[in-house]
């Protein structure tokens, strides 16, 4: 393997806020490269959501779905799916307050009902379309992640009586649903094993509330100027906006490339 591990997010520090790989960025990954470096993908998206983004940049390792779901050059290592009766107890409350959930499965995702205002909008936000509907789906597939739709206000309620499985916002109108114990940080250690990499030689570079344990454990935690707040405060290097070409300049304050 390389010198060390780079683990990328994808949204907001691969993709810009236009949703376009920035050219410095394209340019830095394959600097890593040939530096000796490893690259690797660390996202909140199912496998199916970023595979141009893989090809593009040429990326076959990867931990996805916060954590639950990991890949090392093209084989799947870690799996990690919600407890069944976790997502019904779940599901059956989110029905009786009327708000919408998706389950993501290995190759596929399913919406709860048609037509959703918060559905359409918030995966609109990533430029996918509305999922076909199949409520049972969850009865019958592993289910990695969920998306909750509600806004945040609503979110507490149900993360006082959840308590095996956690809720991790990433838009005003949805949330993430991991298993209580799955974060990157997870996902993270699973690929360094794999890879026969220390956490001294990983690189973290991330934006969101998802990052957060991620960030945390690497050796180097390299945080996006347009990071939440909590991120900031754990950045070992904090560089410019995404827009900036922020991901490419952070790698250089690194000594990456």
């Amino acid at each position: 393997m390389g010198k060390s591990i780079v683990f990328l997010d994808i949204d907001g520090t691969i993709l810009n806020t236009k949703g376009e790989i920035p050219k410095a960025t394209k340019e830095a990954v394959r600097a890593l490269r040939d530096n000796g470096h490893y690259v690797a993908i660390a996202t909140g998206r199912a496998p199916f959501m970023f595979e141009e983004i893989r090809n593009e940049l040429e990326i076959d390792s990867f931990v996805c779905y916060n954590g639950q779901y990991v890949v090392f050059e093209g084989e799947v290592i870690h799996r990690n799916p919600i407890e069944r009766q976790h997502l019904l107890r779940l599901y059956d409350e989110a029905s009786e307050k009327e708000h919408a959930m998706v389950f993501m499965g290995d190759t596929i995702m399913k919406a709860s009902e048609t037509d959703n205002g918060f559905i359409r909008d918030s995966l609109a936000s990533l430029g996918f379309t509305y999922p076909e509907i199949d409520k049972d789906y969850f009865h019958h597939e592993p289910i990695y992640q969920a998306l909750l739709f509600c806004e945040e206000e609503e979110e507490a309620a149900y993360s006082a009586h959840h308590e095996h499985v956690r809720f991790i916002r990433w838009h005003p109108l949805s949330c993430d649903v991991l298993p209580g114990d799955g974060s990157k940080k997870i996902g993270v250690m699973k690929l360094l094993k794999a890879a026969n990499i220390s956490v001294q030689a990983a690189y973290a570079c991330g934006d969101g509330l998802n990052d957060l344990e991620m960030i945390a454990f690497a050796g180097t935690g390299i945080v996006m100027g347009n990071a939440v707040p909590e991120l900031k405060e754990l950045a070992d290097i904090q560089t410019a906006h995404v827009d900036e070409d922020g991901l490419a300049l952070g790698l250089k304050k690194a000594g990456l490339i």
